[in-house]
């Protein structure tokens, strides 16, 4: 999956097969800067790309969604800069861990830093890890959690809820920021003509969502434009903006097909533009995917035809369907306005046997 026409800002990319271990780029194209859903497999991802990472979103720390991290960490470690990580309960415990497995006595002070966010119900455990004090980890605050939201930059938020996959898993939905829309027909609706103040009320929106001050506008009358004055420039531009919903990107895995999952994902991926999902067994094993809290094609079904995404994206399937993986689109139906996106089996080759070596003196 490359560039989606949808978005504006963001540009999802999914670098994993429809087999491999989950891992999924979101570029933001106005600073070339990046965000990671998961890392299982990085290893095909160039050194800059992993270091235009600012965040990476874990959805849990079974192995094939963070094993990428060791990856990471090499390509980053010595840049001078600070990573934001966020996952579920214990995430920071794993990262702790995983950091303590290397010596660090050739630390410098410009070595880069992890801030790791724990997401709870009602709060976040935000902790430090500084390259330059050989990545300990340091507990730094507790935040209250009033929303939904766990980040937000420039261009992008990152909302999350926890789900149940036999231990708490985060499930995701990045969401672009707004964009500056003005709707010609409501501008002459309302007698007003172009001008420099709708550049005025651009930067003012871009700047703070646009302040409820006054400003200047351009307005048609019978005797010809004048200059008036309007003195909220939030609600002027409530009634002339085009009502466009900003795209969006649905994140889930790996969960089980209970009630309450399912009341989480239909309230956070409500109307998502790309839903990118798992969907680990097919219909005939529905009882393996329950016994083992993942989603199989039936099941994925009914979660589109509530959602109802613009695009849908299936992935994670299990390996036992190596020899068949085309039945999972068989099995799969989406609504009528929903996209089906497909995969290639593998993103990367499949490793070489010995067979197959070039070299004879390998093969002995």
């Amino acid at each position: 999956m490359q560039e989606l026409g949808l978005f504006r800002y963001l540009q999802p990319s999914f670098f994993s097969g429809l087999i491999d271990d989950p891992v999924m780029l979101i570029n933001i194209r106005p600073t070339g800067r990046g965000i990671l859903l998961d890392c299982g497999q990085l290893h095909h991802l160039a050194k800059r790309v992993l270091r235009s990472i600012d965040a990476l979103f874990v959805s849990h720390a079974h192995m094939d969604h963070l094993m990428g991290f060791d990856y990471l960490l090499r390509h980053v470690l010595v840049a001078p800069r600070t990573i934001k990580i966020h996952g579920p309960p214990g995430i920071a415990e794993r990262i702790s861990h995983k950091l303590a497995g290397y010596d660090w006595n050739l630390t410098e002070e410009n070595w880069c830093t992890f801030e790791v966010y724990e997401v709870h119900p009602q709060q976040i455990e935000q902790f430090e890890f500084a390259g330059s004090r050989g990545f300990t980890s340091q507990h730094r605050q507790t935040l209250a959690r009033y929303d939904r939201i766990i980040y937000q930059a420039r261009h992008l938020k990152v909302e999350a809820e926890i789900c149940d996959h036999k231990i708490p898993v985060l499930i995701f939905r990045v969401t672009e920021a707004p964009s500056f829309l003005i709707d010609r027909q409501r501008l002459d609706e309302e007698s007003l003509l172009p001008g420099p103040w709708l550049k005025d009320l651009e930067k003012r929106f871009y700047a703070d969502g646009c302040d409820s001050g006054p400003i200047d506008i351009w307005k048609e009358t019978a005797e010809g434009h004048r200059v008036e004055t309007v003195d909220n420039a939030e609600a002027l531009y409530r009634k002339i903006c085009r009502d466009v919903s900003p795209a969006s990107i649905g994140y889930i895995t790996d969960i089980g097909m209970t009630q309450d999952n399912l009341s989480q994902v239909y309230e956070l991926m409500r109307d998502v533009t790309l839903l990118v999902s798992e969907c680990t067994f097919l219909a005939e094993d529905e009882e393996k995917a329950r016994i083992s809290a993942h989603l199989c094609t039936t099941d994925l079904n009914r979660i589109s035809r509530h959602i109802k995404p613009g695009l849908l994206l299936p992935m994670h399937l299990s390996k036992s369907y190596i020899s068949d993986t085309q039945r999972l689109y068989a099995e799969l139906d989406q609504p009528h306005d929903t996209q089906l996106l497909q995969l290639p089996d593998y993103m990367t080759p499949r490793p070489l046997l010995p067979s197959e070596l070039p070299n004879p003196i390998l093969r002995q």
